[in-house]
């Protein structure tokens, strides 16, 4: 029987390079770890909500790449209560930041914290993610944060960022999520990139998974090949000399929503708020 690392193991090599990846056991999210667990001198952890599906992902990529260096922690990326837990049980550097964890609830739910489900795990979870890390990834760098966004982003609006006055449609909530994701990287390679800590989101690939389907799409890619652009963002000196771009297909792409300067300072003031325990509707 294969034993797993507990979630607060120190089993590590002095000198590999520390990845973490967040919705782990989703079909990008595991690719994405698998890839990255192929890489010579390479750590990766796994922040998942569930521990059995956690456990199997390990199973799965330690066994396919030969890379014991794989564990996880449970985290619900949804509350910040467990990212600062995460983050206070850290031990060591890390490098690479991958936030991909995502949610498309059909219909309109919230955390217990009251903010609904998908700004707070969509957005706030990548943004409480590299806040409360920030620290460790500056002791890190050089060091790399990967926002997985998506092409299929837009519909964000400032005044009503939980659905509070519009019809929630899980669709548009997730356009606006991923359009938010885009946006913040942009704030945050502003602020990161004296400490040599780039930041950077990508289009994974439009790949079959829960939440495409949840979206009403199928996916035509692999998943392998969905994690392609984030791992190359990850692990290629571009990611690293580059910093608050958007990539789709290992490319630059253009986007006009992190030129909207204006718009991206007042988005990252209204997610800092909600780090201050204050919610701003």
């Amino acid at each position: 029987m294969m034993a797993f690392p507990s979630p607060s193991s120190n089993n590590r090599n002095t000198d590999a390079k520390v990845f973490l990846v967040t919705g782990a056991t989703g079909a990008i999210g595991k690719a994405i770890a698998r890839q990255l667990a192929a890489t010579p001198d390479s750590e990766v952890v796994l922040v998942c909500r569930n521990q059995d599906k956690a456990k199997h992902a390990i199973k799965e990529i330690v066994e396919s790449t030969g890379n014991s260096r794989v564990r996880y922690e449970i985290a619900d990326l949804s509350r910040q209560d467990d990212i600062r837990g995460l983050v206070a049980r850290w031990t060591g550097p890390l490098h690479v930041l991958i936030n991909n964890a995502a949610c498309t609830p059909h219909t309109r739910q919230e955390t217990p914290e009251g903010i609904e489900m998908q700004f707070a795990t969509n957005v706030l979870g990548y943004f409480w993610l590299i806040d409360a890390f920030t620290t460790i990834l500056k002791a890190s760098a050089p060091a790399r944060v990967v926002n997985v966004a998506s092409y299929w982003a837009g519909g964000l609006d400032l005044n009503d960022l939980e659905f509070v006055r519009r019809r929630y449609d899980n669709d548009n909530a997730y356009r606006q999520s991923k359009q938010a994701d885009r946006m913040l990287s942009v704030a945050f390679a502003e602020t990161l990139e004296p400490y040599r800590i780039s930041v950077n989101a990508c289009h994974p690939g439009d790949v079959h998974s829960t939440l495409s389907h949840n979206l009403g799409f199928g996916g035509h890619e692999t998943p392998d090949q969905g994690a392609a652009t984030p791992v190359w963002l990850a692990t290629h000196p571009v990611g690293q000399q580059s910093t608050g771009r958007y990539y789709e297909h290992r490319c630059e792409s253009n986007c006009t929503f992190g030129r909207d300067r204006q718009a991206v300072h007042a988005l990252y003031e209204i997610c800092a708020n909600y780090s201050n325990g204050k919610l701003r509707r």
